[in-house]
């Protein structure tokens, strides 16, 4: 019989560590998968979140076709790569008020790949104090004794 996740966390605060990187006005929560711009969530598919991340793993350096082909496609996966690619990285560029023809954060080098242009900053790896409901009533237990 499977439990539910919440019935197997502890009631103490468990830390989560999140890795971000930043570049420009973004973040990119590598831990989350997900994409923010002053404090709020971007939409971002997992293929063009995927693409981003290869790329800010790499900034200057040029991530060929074929690097991002076995990167982004299981060998086993019958796809129509070119569309793809260009797909995902049409709706990054998109999410990020990027153009190809005059770009500020990733430049295609022609029938190449592509690179990341924009200043990176390391992935940071951050902690994060998350509680279960559980150790939160007990908190709000403990200082209702308290105020008595």
């Amino acid at each position: 019989m499977k439990q539910a996740i919440s019935a197997r966390l502890p009631d103490t605060a468990m830390p989560v560590r999140a890795e971000i990187v930043r570049f420009g006005v973004f973040e990119l929560d590598l831990t989350e998968g997900v994409l923010i711009k002053g404090g709020h969530r971007i939409n971002l598919q997992e293929q063009p979140f995927r693409l981003l991340s290869i790329l800010v793993h790499h900034p200057g350096e040029t991530v060929t076709r074929e690097q991002l082909r076995q990167a982004l496609w299981p060998a086993d996966t019958f796809v129509d790569f070119d569309r793809g690619l260009n797909a995902a990285m049409a709706k990054l560029r998109h999410a990020l008020g990027d153009s190809a023809d005059n770009p500020r954060f990733i430049e295609t080098q022609a029938r190449r790949g592509y690179r990341f242009i924009a200043p990176v900053t390391p992935p940071v790896e951050t902690v994060v104090a998350a509680t279960t409901e559980r150790s939160e009533e007990h908190t709000s237990e403990l200082q209702s004794h308290h105020d008595l």
